[in-house]
């Protein structure tokens, strides 16, 4: 790897700004999720177990360069304390007064967070003087954030120009991971790519094609896939006029060397509700008044066939209709055999995207995979093969 990490860097008595993601959920003044925040625990406490004093930069929400009193990092001060256990003081704004005062005044064992990074409209534009001041207010710059990796911001990129900066716990996990999985990994390598639409993840299907060895796609982008075969899938949701899009992926994806995997048979039901009679039928059997909602049996034994004949897996979005039953078997029954193999050491599997993970843990086969990114778009990026500026800012520093 390219980039240090905090084994590298002598933290001692040190001012150590350390970029997190902690955008969670709110209500009522009240955390509802601290998974972002428990995240982080691991990097801050390593922090001030070799005698550096961690000082917290976030953004919450999209106040787009306004202070914005209900997007203040203030309210999360409580669930903080409680997953660091440490004191965790507040400064009213991440740069200037507030800030420089409350980092003269931070003690040992005490972390200190600082207000919202996006009350200025100089983070998203990634003003060189915002990450200037961000960056007067430390000595170190750990970022921890690989879920903002794919934004050049004055907190991920512009500060690193300022600081001697290394990847955080979180980073450094997620990036070991996502290596083992794409950049060099133990083949046969196999992919799921499912969701609604193959035009929001043309980018995605084009990069994998080259390289990895089995893709399996799912979800309404596989009706797609099989309208550009020439098969009518009656009321499914298709995207009809990107057939040709489809076509050329598949063709790529044989000139690569890579086997595309689609249903060989379907669930389909007349409508989209929980329990909704259906039945399972080759796929290009849809009746003209019906949707393909799941993937069936066949096309899941096809699936756990490929499954065991790979060494590395990297998986993200549903194979069907995954929120409600009976449309959520074919994901539940891919997502258990994934668990087992990964359980039994057969298989390095990492998984990212927010119906993903939401689909693997209803499947309850979230806790055995490898490695599970909560990063959203920089996980789909980073499977697309773009540069992360956030990544890249620590590779070059």
């Amino acid at each position: 790897m390219a980039w240090k990490t905090l084994d590298e860097v002598d933290l001692a008595g040190k001012i150590v700004m350390v970029r997190v993601d902690i955008n969670v959920p709110v209500e009522n003044g009240k955390v509802t999720d601290a998974t972002r925040i428990e995240k982080i625990v691991p990097t801050v406490r390593d922090i001030l177990e070799k005698g550096g004093k961690p000082v917290l930069l976030a953004h919450f929400g999209r106040p787009k360069g306004q202070i914005v009193p209900e997007l203040s990092l203030k309210q999360l001060v409580p669930a903080l304390q409680t997953a660091l256990g440490v004191p965790v003081k507040f400064a009213e704004d991440c740069i200037g007064g507030p800030a420089k005062r409350a980092v003269a005044a931070l003690q040992p064992g005490e972390v200190l967070l600082l207000e919202n990074t996006r009350f200025h409209a100089g983070e998203e534009t990634n003003d060189p003087q915002l990450a200037a001041s961000m960056g007067a207010l430390g000595e170190i710059y750990v970022n921890d954030a690989f879920s903002a990796a794919h934004r050049a911001h004055a907190s991920t990129e512009g500060i690193t120009h300022v600081l001697p900066s290394v990847a955080g716990r979180l980073m450094e996990a997620e990036l070991k991971a996502l290596n083992a999985a794409l950049g060099n990994p133990d083949r046969p390598v196999t992919a799921v790519v499912g969701g609604a639409k193959v035009s929001t993840k043309l980018d995605l299907l084009g990069n994998l094609v080259a390289k990895v060895n089995h893709l399996v796609i799912g979800g309404g982008m596989a009706n797609t896939f099989l309208v550009a075969q020439g098969i009518d899938v009656g009321k499914s949701l298709a995207e009809h006029d990107m057939a040709d899009t489809a076509r050329a992926i598949l063709d790529k994806a044989s000139a690569s060397g890579c086997t595309i995997h689609l249903p060989v048979d379907v669930v389909v039901a007349r409508e989209f509700k929980a329990g909704a009679e259906n039945e399972t039928v080759a796929n290009d059997a849809c009746p003209s008044d019906a949707m393909i909602l799941d993937a069936g049996p066949q096309s899941v034994a096809a699936i756990i066939k490929v499954f065991e004949g790979s060494k590395t897996l990297i998986w993200n979005g549903p194979l069907g209709a995954f929120e409600i039953a009976p449309f959520d078997a074919a994901t539940n029954a891919a997502a258990a055999k994934a668990a087992e193999l990964t359980r039994e050491g057969k298989l390095v599997s990492v998984a990212g995207g927010g119906d993903t993970v939401a689909a693997l843990n209803k499947a309850d086969a979230a806790k055995d995979f490898t490695y599970i990114s909560t990063a959203g778009g920089a996980f789909l990026e980073w499977m697309e093969g773009k540069e992360l500026p956030g990544v890249a800012a620590l590779e070059r520093s």
